[in-house]
């Protein structure tokens, strides 16, 4: 594993490109201003509902935030525990996976009137995953209309496969189409169309797209997941995660992107390198006080794009802590993060 880990933090996986930053803890960031219940937040995704932003994050069975807990804010500033979505893990996931302890890595997306809440049901280590579906009318509590309803499987993997079901996102293309990205280490970052009437897989359709992948020493790990896909300007954009979270302050997490004119690939770093051969261009690497910045979403408010993110708190037991930093556009079309 130490030899996997020493492998995939060299150049070999990364752009030649400088255009990473660390992240920032300048007095004028809003990563420095944010405030409230900002931890443990793991794997965040988030959506805004009128004058209010909402972040879903993993939870364990175990942990008292509990099953995907619910973050609000009015500003993007200050953040408050707005309870869980589940309160207990769907019973066909406990059979599916069985041993799964947590729902993980949510997304959110809204469409047909209903708010999607994809989550994933895995256990550490295994491609034996699922990755399940709820939906919402209304992310308000005080209406009549608010009430979660499971959906059921979206996508499944098993040990024959060559991927790992966890970390979906959801994009509609420019076309109107319906895509989920997902993946976590075995041979990538996969794409598979989706009905846009269910949210969920075509009845018998077997398409599979490979996006993105990290070649690996014999017997190691290629790590690479967390996928997040925008559209901008004529080009998709994936966004992922490299090298390893989970290890608190000693987490080596960083985040890549690349581009594509076609949802479907190929997609190439700034340096024109092939996401396919482990290649990207770096957007975020971590400070000395926040570690192992990853798993990213996107949010797009306005005028303004936001990268969301979880990094580990090294001043504070390494705990998943909840970032949020602007991202700039580069003439040429890049991101950066400020």
């Amino acid at each position: 594993m130490l030899r996997a880990s020493l492998y995939m933090g060299s150049a070999l996986g990364l752009s030649a490109s400088a255009l990473a930053r660390t992240d920032s803890q300048s007095p004028a960031s809003l990563n420095d201003r944010l405030a409230g219940d900002l931890s443990p937040v793991h794997d965040p995704c988030i959506i805004k509902q009128g004058d209010t932003y909402h972040v879903f994050s993993t939870g364990q069975a175990h942990d008292p935030t509990g099953l995907l807990p619910w973050r609000t804010s009015k500003d993007l500033v200050n953040w408050t525990l707005n309870g869980r979505v589940f309160d207990e893990i769907p019973k066909w996931a406990q059979q599916a996976v069985p041993g799964t302890r947590g729902t993980w890595a949510p997304d959110i997306a809204y469409f047909n009137g209903l708010y999607h809440l994809y989550y994933s049901c895995s256990t550490f280590g295994s491609n034996h995953s699922v990755i399940g579906l709820v939906t919402n009318r209304t992310l308000d509590r005080s209406s009549k209309d608010f009430k979660w309803q499971d959906r059921g499987l979206v996508v499944q993997s098993s040990r024959g496969d060559d991927f790992n079901a966890i970390d979906s996102n959801h994009l509609i293309d420019r076309d109107g189409k319906h895509w989920l990205c997902l993946g976590s280490f075995w041979s990538g970052i996969k794409l598979f169309p989706l009905d846009p009437r269910t949210g969920k897989l075509f009845p018998n359709d077997q398409r599979k797209y490979s996006l993105a992948r990290r070649p690996a020493p014999e017997e190691a790990p290629g790590a690479i997941e967390a996928p997040f896909m925008i559209e901008r300007n004529g080009y998709y954009y994936l966004f992922s995660s490299f090298d390893y979270c989970c290890r608190g302050a000693a987490s080596s997490y960083y985040i890549v992107v690349g581009r594509s004119r076609e949802v479907t690939g190929p997609y190439v770093g700034r340096d024109g390198k092939s996401q396919m051969e482990g290649y990207g261009t770096v957007v975020l690497q971590g400070n000395r006080r926040f570690r192992g910045p990853g798993h990213q979403a996107v949010l797009r408010d306005g005028e303004r794009d936001y990268l969301v993110y979880h990094a580990y708190d090294a001043e504070h037991d390494g705990r998943p802590t909840l970032r949020i930093a602007p991202i700039e556009w580069t003439a040429d079309g890049w991101p950066t993060v400020l």
